[in-house]
């Protein structure tokens, strides 16, 4: 393991003294972007040696996204940035070999899918990049028949891009990239906008990748998908410097805590050891999955008193007053000759936090997008406090219900990001005075004070996704709804913003999450809608809806991992019915 000060690792080093090139090597690397004035990552050195897979962690802006664009020369290339210090793929500098060359051998999957899908049917996007590699025909054919049924999409392949929804964008994605063959695949959140058997599929294609011999270069914050795969674990602290670089027991295990600390995502089985551990449980060996977390707790005697005896879930129990928030009567919504929802009944109560979920193209976005008014619903259809978004102006309707993008850029307007926080306040005609104190206020509030003189485009993609919440969240609005809240955002910004949620729902804010992360919804969501093909196919109390073997797997959903990981432990039976961390005391949130 190292660090930025004590620079390379003797592995390291023994590579530099002679041994074979590694295929991607990375040293003292820092990238200041165009009307930056500070580089982020500031020094990053590690390598990828062939067959390798490495898994880069840090907190939102640290600086992992921009590094990845470096590997493949997009940065500084295509994107202008000062980048010094040295990436190097097989030997060839990135800064100065043509992108096109260096296209055969690295292959990039990024955090947003819609930046690379750019033709019109789901197969030609796929043979895109080996067409353009000049590879024979038939070859090309293979190629793509075989990515798109990696990762499900091959009888979808006549369809254009635009109907599949953000997931499906990203399974595509994911296969334009597998269909080039690259020996080195760097992964930019891969699968942020998956639903759970998405998610499963699409690491049993890279456990094929990594069989082959090939590299990957993983940013992920699902660590209990990635950590099966992960050789190596590479830390950047949040200044984006190499604070470890070591194997996955050395880093993950051995310095959980302090990468807790850090605010870098965990395993849940990791996060729930550290507050097990802080509530007083003996658990000498930190577990990085289900399985290794129920032995460590059938080896441990319980400490007294246990924290853990009540409330048994932590779960969020029904809430919200007796007032309609959202109303939904007999829905149907067509795009082209698709039906997307049909004749949907749904009713939210005023100060209810619900979670929206369901596998990808469910239409569960679509839902909330028009109970928004986002998409327009036919009239009479849908009712947001009161009033028919169909016969409502948006500045009205705005002023009723924020709604936050999967894609946060989707809804970035200004120039600045003071001015995208600021757009809404003067719209309601307040004073500069009074825009500018509550606009610095948000500023603050997440974590962006610096950063308002800054074009919207140029932030992190964690730092964009606080940014879009707080333009929902400026006019306080008394419904708010959130498309996979998040997206791209690092562990402790991510509990920040939950935190945040949650206090507004507790003040009377109705909450409605979309969104791919049970854990998420066992630990906030008091109520949760399954939409399934259009349908609503369940609607129920968190806990109940997670009881229902059958639903979640004709619903293509999964146990949270934290039930997973205790329902099966005997000796601490008070352990089963746990859903969320913040039951295990310890001061998890």
């Amino acid at each position: 393991m190292s660090s930025a000060a004590s620079g390379p690792t003797t592995a390291q080093a023994a590579r530099d003294d002679g041994a074979p090139t590694p295929l991607l090597r990375v040293r003292g690397v820092s990238i200041t972007h165009e009307g930056a004035d500070a580089a982020i990552p500031a020094s990053v050195t590690f390598d990828i040696a062939p067959g390798e897979v490495v898994l880069l962690l840090g907190p939102s802006g640290s600086g992992k996204s921009t590094l990845a664009l470096a590997t493949n020369g997009l940065i500084p290339q295509s994107v202008p940035a000062e980048l010094t210090g040295t990436v190097a793929v097989r030997g060839m500098s990135t800064v100065d070999t043509p992108v096109a060359r260096l296209a055969g051998h690295v292959g990039m999957v990024f955090q947003d899918p819609d930046a690379q899908l750019i033709t019109g049917t789901v197969f030609d996007d796929v043979a895109f990049g080996p067409e353009n590699l000049r590879m024979p025909v038939a070859d090309v054919l293979a190629r793509t028949e075989r990515a798109l049924r990696q990762v499900g999409l091959w009888e979808r392949r006549g369809e254009n891009p635009d109907q599949l929804s953000g997931g499906g964008k990203q399974r595509l994605a994911i296969a334009c990239a597998l269909a080039m063959g690259s020996e080195l695949l760097v992964l930019d959140e891969p699968t942020a906008n998956l639903d759970p058997a998405g998610i499963e599929d699409v690491y049993d294609a890279l456990r094929g990748v990594a069989a082959q011999g090939r590299s990957i270069l993983l940013v992920e914050h699902n660590l209990d998908a990635a950590v099966g795969l992960t050789d190596r674990v590479v830390v950047l602290d949040a200044a984006g410097r190499t604070v470890a670089d070591g194997t996955v027991d050395d880093v993950l295990r051995g310095r959980a805590e302090e990468l807790d600390a850090l605010g870098v995502w965990l395993p849940v089985s990791t996060m729930a050891a550290l507050a097990l551990r802080r509530a007083g449980w003996d658990l000498p060996r930190t577990p990085l999955t289900p399985a290794e977390l129920a032995e460590s707790l059938e080896a441990a005697e319980a400490p007294v008193p246990n924290p853990v005896s009540a409330p048994p879930s932590g779960a969020p129990s029904i809430g919200g007053g007796e007032s309609t928030a959202i109303e939904v009567r007999g829905l149907t919504l067509r795009r082209g000759r698709r039906t997307v929802l049909h004749d949907v009944d749904l009713t939210l109560r005023t100060g209810e936090f619900v979670a929206v979920v369901g596998s990808n193209g469910a239409g569960k976005t679509t839902l909330v997008q028009t109970m928004a008014g986002v998409i327009p619903p036919p009239r009479g259809a849908v009712r947001v406090d009161g009033a028919d978004p169909a016969r409502t102006s948006l500045r009205d309707l705005s002023r009723r219900i924020g709604f936050v993008f999967q894609n946060p850029e989707h809804q970035f307007i200004a120039h600045t990001v003071f001015d995208e926080l600021a757009h809404g306040l003067r719209g309601r005609g307040m004073s500069d005075d009074e825009v500018r104190e509550r606009t610095t206020a948000m500023l603050e509030r997440f974590g962006l004070e610096g950063k308002g003189e800054v074009h919207p485009f140029l932030l992190s993609g964690g730092q964009k996704r606080r940014l879009s919440v707080g333009t929902a969240l400026i006019a306080g609005a008394p419904i708010l709804a959130l498309d996979e809240p998040t997206f791209g955002q690092d562990r402790a910004r991510a509990d920040e913003l939950l935190r945040l949620l949650r206090d507004l729902n507790e003040t009377g804010t109705t909450i409605v999450v979309v969104t791919h992360d049970m854990q998420l919804v066992a630990e906030y969501a008091h109520r949760t809608v399954v939409v399934h093909d259009g349908r609503i196919r369940a609607d129920a109390a968190t806990a109940d809806v997670f009881s229902d073997e059958t639903l979640l797997r004709e619903s293509g959903l999964r146990r949270p991992t934290l039930q997973a990981a205790l329902r099966g432990v005997t000796r601490h039976p008070e352990l089963a019915s746990v859903t969320a961390l913040r039951a295990l005391g310890g001061g998890a949130t």
